[in-house]
């Protein structure tokens, strides 16, 4: 599975604003489950504290023989009474026995001559429902509890005239988080609307220009004319896209103005040639003349081929989308002698057909003239496509397997001037190949011979598009 995507900009923000408001819905629901908690247990401890107080008044004003109606009459399956002699509570361990207690001697209009104990604790392990509930009752509580129980019980004693006790026993269920549907849909619309109305149109500002200059940039690496781009978006992409248009000014004058240089230069020089040659067709001896001849004419070929090599650096060629294999196929029947082709996969790239026919002709001349025999093949890698020609011949000194690729730069031996060319057809190569994005690089091979491995990549074909 290709997850590329989640690397753009616009991906990562969109995830990484989600996340923040799942997470700040996930605190603000554990808040509310926790404030809810705190009144549930508020409100039912205080109406525990309500019926105690109001059943203490009962049996301190009905006789003697009305106390055990008055128990039965107030027990239920919330909250259970009984009248004895001893308190159940022996010992005061919570420190919200006091709102109870306040709740209590309130409702009895009592100035703390009466003793009242207090005791709340958790229950801990598994938990039945609520005492006294019947099966009916208990699998009904349950189901609205989800499953979760939980529960803190609280046990009162108050001493009631008659020096006697009135204990009283209950337990509420801590309730457990719910997902409402209410606020669920609230944060639905509440991302939607942030995500489409507000953080789309931003990232849209944002990411659109920052792409176009992504693909202007790749056009403006490999010799395209680029269009100055406009200046759209935030501030700091607008400081970009100026700083980027000013860039690609300075570096358009600047190789106009040394291809001009080098026109200039290549046309002051044929005159002088021109001259020369003349007057040393006028010398009468034959050896000086010739020697002189080949002089001039290795001259004039040297100044032409720096204005071949400064025009292959102008790039003015239009790119194409074209066949690999069908490229390279049409390459190998238009030169003399044809090279061997080892068939490859094939893969539509978008090229300058006219300007990588001239470097590859160059790699592979180079090969035939020096190996004997020039074998290319090519493969396609996920992001690239490889193009490799190897050779026979006696290879390159290490040292020098980079220093080929500098102008005019001739080995001693093999590849000496004496062999043909003036240094320049490598650096041609890598001057057209690094045009497309791509290089180029040498090696020797363990068999023998030489091979060099030129390597484009896809990556630059839509951008090549206009991004």
């Amino acid at each position: 599975m290709n997850l590329a995507f989640l690397r753009t900009l616009r991906v990562q923000l969109v995830i990484l604003i989600v996340a923040a408001l799942i997470v700040a819905q996930l605190i603000s629901l554990w808040l509310f489950a926790d404030e809810r908690s705190l009144a549930v247990r508020a409100a039912l401890g205080f109406e525990a504290a309500g019926r105690a107080a109001n059943v203490a008044r009962l049996i301190e004003e009905a006789p003697d023989d009305l106390h055990s109606s008055i128990i039965r009459a107030a027990n239920s399956p919330l909250v259970r009474f009984d009248l004895s002699d001893e308190p159940t509570v022996q010992h005061l361990d919570h420190s919200d026995k006091g709102l109870v207690e306040s709740r209590i001697r309130s409702l009895l209009n009592d100035n703390y001559s009466r003793d009242i104990r207090v005791e709340l604790h958790d229950i801990e392990g598994q938990i039945l429902p609520l005492p006294h509930l019947s099966q009916g009752m208990a699998e009904m509580h349950v189901a609205m509890m989800q499953g979760e129980l939980s529960a803190i019980e609280m046990n009162l004693s108050i001493a009631v005239e008659g020096s006697q006790w009135l204990n009283v026993g209950t337990r509420f269920e801590r309730p457990p988080i719910q997902w409402p549907f209410y606020s669920m849909l609230t944060f639905v619309l509440s991302a939607a609307v942030i995500l489409i109305a507000v953080l789309w149109f931003l990232l849209t500002r944002l990411t659109g220009p920052l792409r176009r200059l992504v693909g202007a940039a790749d056009r403006l690496g490999r010799g395209e004319d680029v269009d100055e781009l406009p200046m759209i978006g935030p501030a700091e992409v607008r400081d970009l896209t100026s700083t980027f248009n000013s860039m690609q000014d300075r570096l358009t004058r600047f190789v106009a103005d040394r291809t001009r240089l080098l026109a200039a230069l290549g046309h002051d020089l044929r005159s002088p040639l021109t001259a020369m040659r003349v007057r040393a067709e006028m010398v009468d001896d034959e050896e000086t003349r010739e020697s002189l001849v080949a002089s001039v004419e290795e001259m004039q070929s040297m100044v032409e081929a720096t204005l071949t090599f400064a025009r292959g650096l102008a790039g003015s060629e239009k790119p194409e989308v074209l066949d690999v294999g069908g490229f390279l196929e049409d390459l190998r029947s238009n030169m003399v002698p044809p090279f061997r082709l080892e068939k490859g996969p094939s893969h539509d790239a978008r090229i300058r057909p006219h300007a990588l026919r001239r470097a590859l002709r160059n790699v592979i001349e180079n090969a035939a003239r020096y190996g004997g025999i020039a074998r290319v093949s090519n493969q396609i890698r996920p992001d690239e496509f490889i193009i490799t020609v190897d050779d026979d011949g006696p290879g390159i000194p290490a040292p020098d397997l980079e220093r080929v690729f500098d102008p005019f730069f001739r080995l001693e031996e093999s590849r000496s001037l004496e062999t043909g060319g003036h240094g320049l057809g490598l650096s041609i190569a890598r001057t057209i190949i690094r045009a497309h994005g791509g290089d180029i690089s040498l090696s020797n091979r363990d068999e023998g011979g030489l091979r060099a491995t030129i390597a484009i990549p896809f990556a630059g074909d839509q951008s090549m598009n206009g991004g």
